[in-house]
């Protein structure tokens, strides 16, 4: 079986459907036009020296034409639009579609208003399905300023807005942005306009510029002019029109291709970048064989390719009729002949979230609602309304455990400053005046005996001795003071013993045949202290207990209101979250059933409609 070989030069259309490339219409070399329609398979490797074409013109249903525009559109994303287009069939339909998976052309019915024929313009679609046709012209208006809406989905038409728009063109260059806007350039107006085919220098006429880039925003539904500096920019694109743009795989600039211009004055590569960040041209670096350039061509990008098909230019003998330029390097561009479907490495992307948890039953059928959205959005909701209900969940834990502990703190460091305050307790006085002489110091465990030598003569005060205190737990640095027996004392500083100081607590015992000149010794009945207690507190008398008790008790109060509060706190934000999640979860899963629903019974009417227009297409054929 011989090759299909395609005849088409130029004025074609070429649309992605699937990994197979279809080529539809368009000239040949005699500027004849043709009705060949095909595809190529870019889902295998292969060398543009030897494409291998699938021929499909025998379903073709499309009338002889040219410069028409088509997209990808449709409710499952997988029908060719083709719109208007240049005919001398009058029978010719403003619209055809293939359905790819069918493979059946058909003629849509399309609501609202019948807009007039145009050719020579570029078709642009959303991820909406909404097919956007700016200008272009016919036989009897070369070129008229407006925007056609074509919604693939509910087949209906709209207008956009005009208002600020360039002066109307047609053989310019349209680019979809990743912000929902698309970007127009070059192009020309002059019905006067020739060019040469071997060089593709304009002869008469002109092109417009390239200076000034037009943005439409398909959300606001307006216009807005961008210009570069030819300062800053470097070398401008010459007037053009007839080329070709794709938007970078980092979706950060604007790459095009060829097109008839105005001559520069120097040798024009035609291929130029538009950076996005600043509307500034640049000439990339480029290796491999550079191909001639060619006007009126198509251009796919196609994994890490910029895919170039026929054109006005080249010479179908010594030049495949596709040409491969690889993209996936901004810093130099690779024309080559071999292409390979693999696409560059990706970064490294942080794992998914974990899957939310299985959906219960499905609720009965509802009825259909024409404002749902996809399936596929109200899964993304939920799988957000689940993540953010989890986060505000784990924040509001956080946030109350944080101000439960602030509050802990603060209540301890109150308790520690209310203890620190009994160092400060009052001092006894012992007037006691005295000299010391033959000193013996014994000291064990850190503690430190002062002895009063005995035979000590004294004289004036009596000895006022407070009563002792017999503590039966070892302090760290105790002082105790032993009076001896037969104790003299004389007139010296008095001694000066702190009562309620639990660090460096003193400890006076009176020595027994203890004597002296004056008044004699009555020994104070002994306070026992038997209370255990840590580090920094103190009890010296009956009175000091009570309190220290009384705070002991008022903080295990404390402490356990601490606790009942934490615990229901943590119980009420735990339901809380539950609460949340669970209401969310089901509203989501309601709204995902109801858009499957209705989505399905979409699909199935209008596969019913498209059946019933086959049938009748069928029919009519068969009478005719």
């Amino acid at each position: 079986m011989t090759p299909f070989k395609p005849s088409v030069y130029s004025h074609h259309t070429a649309t992605l459907i699937d990994n197979k490339l279809y080529i539809l219409g368009g000239y040949n070399l005699k500027t004849n036009r043709v009705k060949e329609f095909f595809y190529l398979d870019v889902s295998v490797p292969f060398n543009t020296q030897e494409l291998s074409w699938q021929d499909l013109s025998n379903i073709n249903m499309v009338p002889l034409h040219s410069s028409a525009t088509s997209v990808k559109g449709g409710p499952n994303n997988d029908t060719l639009f083709l719109y208007g287009g240049d005919s001398y069939d009058q029978t010719m339909a403003l619209v055809y579609t293939f359905d790819s998976r069918s493979i059946v052309w058909s003629i849509p019915k399309i609501t609202g208003f019948n807009p007039a024929r145009r050719s020579g313009l570029t078709g642009i679609i959303n991820n909406d399905g909404r097919m956007y046709l700016w200008s272009g012209g016919n036989d009897t208006v070369y070129v008229t300023n407006e925007m056609l809406i074509l919604d693939t989905i509910n087949l209906s038409w709209s207008k956009g807005s005009i208002i600020n728009a360039p002066i109307p063109r047609n053989r310019y260059s349209a680019t979809l942005l990743p912000n929902n806007k698309i970007i127009y350039m070059g192009g020309n107006n002059d019905y006067t306009l020739t060019y040469f085919h071997n060089t593709l220098n304009i002869a008469s006429g002109t092109a417009l510029t390239l200076s000034e880039i037009y943005i439409y925003d398909m959300i606001n539904d307006n216009w807005d002019t961008k210009v570069s500096n030819i300062i800053t920019s470097g070398k401008i694109p010459s007037n053009r029109g007839g080329f070709s743009t794709v938007l970078g795989l980092d979706g950060k600039r604007v790459i095009i291709f060829g097109g008839y211009f105005i001559n520069p004055g120097y040798l024009d590569t035609t291929l130029y970048v538009l950076d996005l960040a600043n509307y500034n041209w640049y000439i990339p670096k480029i290796s491999g064989k550079i191909p001639k350039p060619r006007a009126l061509h198509k251009a796919n990008v196609i994994g890490k390719y910029m895919v170039v098909s026929f054109g006005v230019g080249y010479d179908k003998t010594v030049e495949s009729d596709i040409l491969l330029l690889d993209i996936s390097n901004n810093e130099e561009y690779i024309w080559t002949t071999i292409f390979d479907p693999k696409m560059p490495s990706p970064s490294p992307s942080p794992p998914p979230p974990p899957p939310p948890p299985p959906p219960p039953p499905p609720p009965p059928p509802l009825p259909p609602s024409s404002s749902s959205p996809s399936p596929s959005l109200s899964s993304n909701n939920l799988a957000g309304i689940i993540v953010g209900s989890l986060l505000s969940g784990i924040l509001l834990l956080v946030g109350s455990f944080l101000i439960y502990k602030w509050n802990k703190n603060k209540q301890k460091t109150i308790y520690e400053n209310d203890n620190n305050n009994d160092y400060s307790q009052e001092e006894k006085e012992l007037p006691i005046v005295r000299d010391i002489q033959n000193c013996e110091q014994d000291i064990n465990n850190n503690e430190q005996i002062d002895q009063i030598p005995r035979n000590e003569s004294t004289s004036n005060e009596p000895i006022i001795i407070p009563p002792p205190i017999i503590n039966k737990n070892n302090y760290h640095k105790q002082e105790i003071i032993l009076t001896p027996e037969n104790e003299n004392t004389t007139n010296h500083e008095p001694i000066i013993i702190p009562v309620n100081d639990h660090y460096g607590q003193e400890i006076m015992q009176t020595l027994q045949n203890e004597t002296s000149d004056h008044e004699p010794t009555i020994p104070a009945p002994a306070v026992v202290n038997t209370n255990n207690y840590n580090y920094g507190q103190e009890v010296i008398s009956t009175p000091n207990n009570n309190r220290i008790s009384s705070q002991i008790f008022k903080e295990d109060i404390l402490q356990a209101v601490k606790d009942e509060i934490g615990q229901n706190l943590k119980n009420g934000l735990l339901q809380a979250v539950k609460n949340e999640i669970g209401q969310n979860l089901k509203n989501e899963l309601l709204q995902a059933v109801k858009n499957e629903i209705v989505q399905n019974l979409k699909n199935e009417l209008l596969q019913a409609v498209r059946e019933d227009n086959l049938n009748i297409t069928r029919n009519n054929t068969k009478q005719d």
